[in-house]
């Protein structure tokens, strides 16, 4: 990074320049280094420019800013470095702008004597419930460091979920984007040219070839509206899974498909399973962590059940009782598993296995994804381009029989 500083030296002489340094505590050692003190220094206008980030105009914080946060803060505070210290310095090191000026101002909450949690819980987009409430335990316990710690591992296993699903959807995804750009410039380019050589010999157009003619000449006449359609449609289903009814019916409908609802569902056991067992290990009641995690889970059917099982609970029914009236979300094996955990008193053990289980099945899964999905984009792409190819040749072959 790129900073314009104001220095002295030994004699009291004023220096003025630029320095490369990875932060400014860095550059202040620099400094040290070539007999200068530092008197005030800021970012180079050109390094402001460039620093004009995507996350600062989106406001958006990565689970990994957020993973390293919390590593790097459960570090620096077991070495005895104070709040405002370590925030001071996660502040410096951090490249993502947003997150930047969100820890400089928690800095000086800190500094005004307000909690961490307090602080963070000014940033629900960034801080969720479930890590607030995590951290203020910890404060309240004495116990901070180790609650970062586990929520630094709720954060990385969340991660990697998250990351293997978005692995296993990119290769299909791009297949089938290329697939649909190429075709619609086939249309638009190729087809109109075979089609001259069809109208001039008079030839008679077999029905697949009329097809292609008809969506190649809506294509050509009808390309901005079919595009500007898309775009609507594309923001109008966006708009209707974003209302609660149309959120419920498409949660519905993903647990019910073929292949991918099972996925779903583990995955929300997974992420279910890891957050209560972090939360009871924090020292959160049961009763609370479930309240936090009905508002965290992404599937509304799971919510719903999440949110009954506190009701319920707070009652004084057990939890695997609750769970058991949702045979068709939880799988009979987690069903036991928090029976037996309650019995034993272990419910915080058992739980972490349960997730373990999951999370490898859903690893295991998305793994064999590539290999079933890969021989079905084979057959897909290969049909039609059968399609196209034979579509194309038949009044080829018409023609030559006619001369």
């Amino acid at each position: 990074m790129q900073y314009s500083y104001k220095a002295k030296t030994k004699n009291g002489e004023f220096k003025f320049g630029e320095i490369n340094a990875k932060n400014r505590s860095n550059l202040m050692a620099k400094l040290n280094n070539i007999g200068l003190t530092l008197i005030s220094v800021q970012e180079s206008k050109k390094e402001e420019k460039k620093n004009i980030e995507i996350s600062k105009i989106l406001k958006r914080v990565s689970t990994i800013d957020k993973m390293l946060f919390t590593r790097h803060l459960g570090v620096m505070l077991k070495a005895g470095l104070s709040f405002s210290r370590a925030t001071t310095v996660l502040a410096e090191q951090t490249e993502n702008v947003y997150f930047k000026e969100i820890l400089e101002s928690v800095r000086e909450d800190i500094q005004k004597g307000n909690q961490l949690a307090s602080s963070l819980a000014k940033y629900p987009k960034v801080f969720d419930d479930l890590f607030v409430n995590m951290i203020r335990v910890g404060e309240i316990g004495g116990n901070l460091e180790e609650v970062l710690d586990i929520l630094y591992l709720q954060l990385k296993k969340e991660h990697e979920l998250t990351s293997r699903v978005k692995g296993a959807m990119t290769y299909p995804a791009v297949i089938i984007f290329a697939m649909v750009v190429i075709g619609v410039l086939m249309m638009i380019f190729v087809v109109p040219s075979l089609l001259a050589i069809f109208t001039e010999t008079g030839a008679e157009l077999p029905a697949s070839t009329k097809m292609i003619v008809f969506v190649s000449d809506s294509f050509q006449n009808h390309g901005l509206l079919i595009l500007a359609g898309f775009i609507a449609f594309v923001f109008l289903f966006l708009k209707i899974i974003k209302t609660k009814s149309g959120k419920r019916k498409f949660d519905f409908t993903l647990l019910h498909l073929p292949a991918i609802g099972k996925i779903v569902s583990k995955i929300n056991m997974a992420r279910f399973s890891r957050t209560l067992s972090s939360m009871i290990a924090s020292g959160v009641s049961i009763v609370k962590a479930l309240d936090i995690i009905s508002k965290t889970l992404g599937n509304t059917y799971y919510k719903d059940s999440i949110k009954d099982a506190c009701q319920e609970v707070q009652k004084g029914v057990s939890l695997s009782e609750v769970i058991r009236r949702y045979d068709k979300l939880f799988y009979p094996l987690m069903i036991n598993m928090i029976e037996v955990g309650e019995e034993t008193g272990t419910l915080q053990e058992t739980l972490k296995q349960v997730s373990e289980f999951y999370e490898d099945e859903v690893e295991q899964v998305t793994a064999n994804m590539s290999s079933i999905i890969e021989p079905v984009l084979m057959l897909v792409i290969g049909g039609a381009v059968g399609f196209f190819a034979i579509s194309m040749i038949q009044p080829m072959y018409s023609i030559m029989g006619a001369m």
